[in-house]
């Protein structure tokens, strides 16, 4: 292209020849004064600044012992009412930039691990969860609050109220008047991190009682399955109101939902039973009345089916965080 450029510059012009050869005029007269290199910029010192004797002092003073977890503009007040001036607050920043001690300079609060809870139950009346969830109430900014208690084994809700606010003393009667019905004493209580659930009064009964006390890890709501997914169930329901007209009604629904759900909704988690067959220990009675029907079905029929239909297993164990699956540390190698 240059051989080309410069064989039609002398004859056409340098306009004509860069049309022709399609190489921008910039481009060309660039070339002929090239932009001298730039030479490398030296830093200035200003005269004010301090030395590195006196950095290196405002560093020794700033990580001392006395201001080790003060800010800077601490130590600068600190200093002027001693009669002493070093460099500005600013200067301070700089300095401790430059050495990457510009974070917090405090100490900080350290939190242990919260410990995953591993609940694993094999029958019912071995571990209840509970939660609070809230309710609309008539007005904006109104809301009820409905406390449930679950099995977590058959899915029972064995205990319930609607009240106007959250309250440890009532938690701590509804769980005391649950456990007295249920009569049987559970081996575990679980709940997250609510004001209610780690309060005092519900602490020291559960110790009065032996029962061990469980509680979700902080933000982690997958530690509480079995309250999350059931208050999910309760608010997806058709006839679930937008908005209770008062606590009398949001009682009254809440208690024929619950007759409901313990004693009609099939729950997919315990084989289609109910949580009450499986709570009273008359789900396999059921499950065996479902494979006679099945089997009168396929005797008629048997084309109809790939293979010979039985009713859903009825599950074992209920747990929370399931232990079978915890990731045990890799074996460190020598």
């Amino acid at each position: 292209m240059d051989e080309a450029f410069t064989g039609v510059e002398a004859q056409l012009g340098i306009t004509a020849a860069c049309r022709l050869t399609g190489r921008s005029r910039a481009t060309h007269y660039r070339r002929l004064r090239p932009v001298p290199p730039r030479r490398a910029r030296v830093p200035q010192v200003q005269p004010s600044a301090l030395t590195a004797e006196e950095r290196a002092a405002v560093v020794e003073l700033m990580n001392s012992e006395e201001y080790a977890e003060l800010a800077p503009a601490q130590i600068w007040a600190r200093e002027l009412d001693a009669g002493r001036y070093h460099c500005s607050v600013s200067t301070m920043y700089r300095i401790l930039r430059e050495r990457g001690q510009s974070g917090e300079r405090r100490r900080q609060a350290t939190h242990p691990a919260k410990a995953v809870p591993e609940l694993v139950a094999t029958a019912p009346s071995q571990v209840f969860t509970w939660d609070i969830t809230k309710a609309a109430g008539p007005l904006k900014g109104v809301w009820y609050h409905a406390y449930v208690i679950i099995d977590i084994f058959s899915r029972y809700i064995v205990g319930h109220t609607v009240e106007r606010a959250e309250s440890a003393v009532r938690a701590e009667e509804l769980i005391r008047e649950t456990i007295t019905r249920n009569g049987i004493v559970p081996e575990t209580v679980h709940a997250d991190r609510g004001t209610s659930m780690t309060s005092k009064k519900v602490s020291q009964l559960l110790i009065d009682l032996g029962v061990t006390r469980s509680h979700s890890r902080p933000k982690v709501s997958n530690d509480n399955p079995y309250s999350e997914a059931q208050f999910k169930t309760t608010k997806y329901m058709s006839d679930y109101p937008e908005r209770f007209d008062s606590l009398t009604h949001a009682r009254e629904w809440f208690d024929a939902f619950i007759a409901y759900y313990n004693h009609e909704h099939r729950h997919s988690g315990i084989g289609w039973h109910t949580p009450a067959s499986v709570h009273f220990g008359t789900a396999e009675e059921v499950r065996d009345q479902r494979a006679v029907t099945l089997a009168e079905a396929y005797a008629r029929h048997p084309e109809r089916f790939g293979r010979r239909p039985r009713p859903p297993e009825i599950p074992q164990t209920a747990w929370i965080n399931d232990p079978a699956k915890r990731r045990e540390p890799a074996p460190q190698t020598p």
